[in-house]
């Protein structure tokens, strides 16, 4: 078998030439071993944990299997090609400087949304409908895709004229999109499970597989919930070393996090809780197709009632916009004897209005909420457990991870705590 190609090209020296064409020079990988094709959304979250990624330009697929990935030009300077290409490439592939153009997202929206607009307007007319500027700015401006499947959100194709169009709408937006399936999301309900209102608008089967970093994701589109913007946690626990490991997944979902631990971190069993009936007939479907069935016990349930205690080397508490509630279970599931550590996720509010010097920057001012809400947490956590155990603990700061930004100020992050028995 002929080894697969794969060169990601790494973006440094941004330079404009062309309106509409972006010259860089770049890194290449090519495979050195007749291996399955790396996830090149390892790399991407990679660099963007270290806030390398120029984010203004796409990720850009060729069809010889050429990646291009962006960096930021102020980044350059800590670029270590020969560092990267060991973290990154392994014995996979090599990195090797290269050329190649990009298009900004920019760009790619605004000529993707033309299509759309060009060919939706096509279309009223062919039905003797008027084009109205009401409606261009009722074209989704974001959406989801899942495979063959997009899914839409539910600021777009609101307007009346839309449903009098009926099937024809869309047919011709899965057209545009290069989709088969369309699906709409109204809301998330209030069923205690998070679930997502999902209408099918195209196509009949609502089940979908999405794939990150070698890890298939199959769920129900219309019943589970999948937060493409979690990559850069799902890498990173996708980089602890869990061998001989017991591990707690107090909030599974679908497997998010309970996949990358046992699949990548080799965790040697994982405990995975779970309450949303549908999204535990997902899990159990994805351990089966990723081959990890036989090293995770499903919990169905509150997880608040779970039957354990004292067997965890690691709790996950991935839950937002709070895993509050799940602290003091997570405290109880620690080995009494060695400890372990907690990954507490959290949602932080913080602004420059709320009492923040002048001189501080926005980007500092909420790295210390953070701090703040971090030292508060270690301390409760350490009350929570001298009280369960009527002993002291040692709790200590590894980290705190900045996962994603939902708004100006509001942050999703991870903590995470060392927690040792005196």
């Amino acid at each position: 078998m002929q080894p697969l190609n794969l060169d990601t090209a790494i973006v440094n020296d941004i330079r404009e030439s062309h309106p509409r064409s972006l010259h860089a020079s770049a890194i290449e990988q090519t495979p050195t071993n007749p291996v399955p094709t790396p996830d090149p959304r390892h790399q991407r979250g990679y660099l963007q944990s270290r806030g390398m990624l120029d984010q203004r330009f796409n990720l850009v697929k060729h069809p010889d299997g050429t990646v291009l990935l962006p960096i930021l030009s102020s980044c350059l300077s800590q670029l270590d090609l020969l560092s990267l290409s060991n973290t990154l490439a392994s014995d996979v592939c090599d990195l090797t400087w290269s050329q190649s153009p990009l298009q900004s997202k920019k760009e790619k929206r605004r000529t993707g949304g033309n299509k759309m607009e060009r060919t939706l307007q096509d279309l009223l007319e062919s039905l003797g409908e008027r084009w109205m500027v009401e409606l261009r700015r009722d074209l989704p401006r974001s959406f989801q895709r899942h495979g063959d499947l997009i899914l839409l959100g539910d600021n777009c194709f609101t307007l009346p004229l839309w449903k009098k169009i009926g099937g024809h709408l869309w047919v011709a937006v899965a057209e545009v999109l290069g989709a088969k399936r369309l699906a709409k999301m109204s809301r998330i309900s209030k069923d205690g499970f998070r679930s997502p209102v999902v209408t099918m608008l195209l196509g009949d089967n609502s089940w979908v597989k999405h794939v990150d970093n070698g890890i298939s994701y199959e769920f129900d589109v219309t019943k589970c919930m999948f937060s493409a913007g979690n990559i850069t946690e799902k890498l990173r626990v996708a980089g602890f070393d869990c061998r001989g490991e017991t591990v707690v997944d107090l909030y599974a979902g679908i497997g998010y996090f309970t996949l990358p631990y046992l699949v990548h971190a080799k965790a040697s069993h994982v405990h995975s809780c779970e309450w949303n009936p549908d999204a535990v007939a997902a899990l159990q479907k994805n351990l089966e197709v990723n081959g990890v069935s036989d090293h995770c016990t499903i919990h169905q349930g509150d997880n608040r009632q779970v039957q354990l205690c004292n067997i965890a080397d690691r709790v996950n508490l991935g839950l937002i916009p709070s895993s509050e509630d799940g602290w003091p279970v997570a405290c109880r599931l620690l080995k009494r004897t060695t400890g372990g550590v907690l990954h507490i996720h959290q949602n932080i509010t913080s602004s420059l209005q709320n009492g923040a010097p002048q001189n501080v920057s926005a980007k500092n001012a909420d790295r210390e909420v953070w701090k703040a809400w971090a030292d508060d947490t270690a301390n409760r956590i350490a009350s929570l457990l001298r009280d369960l155990t009527g002993a002291p603990w040692v709790i200590n700061i590894q980290h705190i991870e900045h996962v994603k930004s939902y708004a100006p100020h509001v942050h999703h992050v991870v903590l995470d705590l060392d927690c040792r028995p005196f």
